[in-house]
Parts: C-alpha cells; structure tokens; sequence
C-alpha cells in the first residue's frame, strides 16, 4: 500500500495514476468527489475522460472501503480527503468506516494507492467544522501512514520518499 499526500495542484493524482498503471492492468479508480456544482461537474468529466479503457471507475463518495473490496486488482483511491468531507456532512461515522477503509486496504488482492491532501500545514482553522475537519484527515493520514509500505508527500510535482522505498 502507497499513501501519496500533498497540497492542492502538488501533483499527486498524477504521481498515483502513474503507480497504479505500473502494474497490470485493468485497475480501478475509486473516485470519491461529489459534483455539488457545476464546475465541479466538469472536473469530475475532464478527469474520467482522460483516463484509459484500462481503468474501471468505481463512484465511491462513501462506500469507499466496499468498493476497495470489490477490487479485482490494482486500485487508486482519489481522494481520501473528499472522501472524509462526504462522511462528516452525511454525519456518519467516521472512526468506524475509517477502520473498515484499514481492512479492506489490508485485504486488497492488489497494490493500493490512497491520495490525500495534508491539509495540517496551514493555519488553525477559525471554525469547529474546519478544525474536525482537520483533525479527522490528520488522524486517517497518520494511521493509513503507519498500515502503508510506502508514504510519499508530492511538492510542485516531485515526490519526496518519506517511508519505504522510491
């Protein structure tokens, strides 16, 4: 299991579609982004339409770790980070699906890659929602960090190594 973290446009999904496709193909994508407007809509298009007849796009802006379970092969998870917002506005619960998201990455028959945006390196949130936020994504990075065999943290495109090997 590979962990990509970084900021906004570092390059991580780019740095993770590369990892996957790496490895035999068909892989699966396991896009967490809801279209809440329609610029994100757009997004959501642009990107699964770039992407090749080799990936299998599975929409899973909750049921993250079935659909990671029901992976036959290589998987790309994009982006725990919405996955985790789409948890706390649905008001689930997000200790219990984060453990479940653990075991089915452990379980995977293939190679996972989980993207993340660390967003613990700004500024203290001014709000309580921002800070659970916060808080919550920092508790899932540490934990699927320490499961992982690799962790990588992309700045302006590069990865930086920060456990296992390049």
């Amino acid at each position: 299991m590979t962990l990509v973290l970084g900021g906004a446009r570092s390059g991580k999904s780019a740095y993770a579609e590369a990892l996957v496709e790496a490895a035999p193909a068909p892989w699966t994508y396991c896009a967490t982004a809801l279209a809440f407007d329609g610029e994100m809509a757009e997004r959501i298009a642009f990107h699964r339409a770039r992407r090749s007849d080799h990936w299998i796009t599975e929409h899973a802006p909750i049921a993250l770790p079935e659909a990671v379970a029901a992976a036959h092969g290589p998987v790309l998870v994009d982006c725990l980070t919405l996955w985790l917002t789409n948890l706390i506005l649905a008001e689930a619960d997000v200790a219990a699906a984060s453990e479940h998201l653990r075991a089915a990455c452990q379980a995977a028959p293939g190679p996972v890659v989980l993207v993340g945006n660390e967003v613990g390196l700004g500024i203290v949130p001014e709000d309580a929602l921002a800070r659970r936020f916060r808080d919550t994504a920092g508790r899932l990075h540490q934990q699927l960090a320490q499961d992982a065999n690799r962790v990588v943290f992309m700045v302006a495109g590069l990865p930086m190594i920060v456990k296992g090997q390049p």
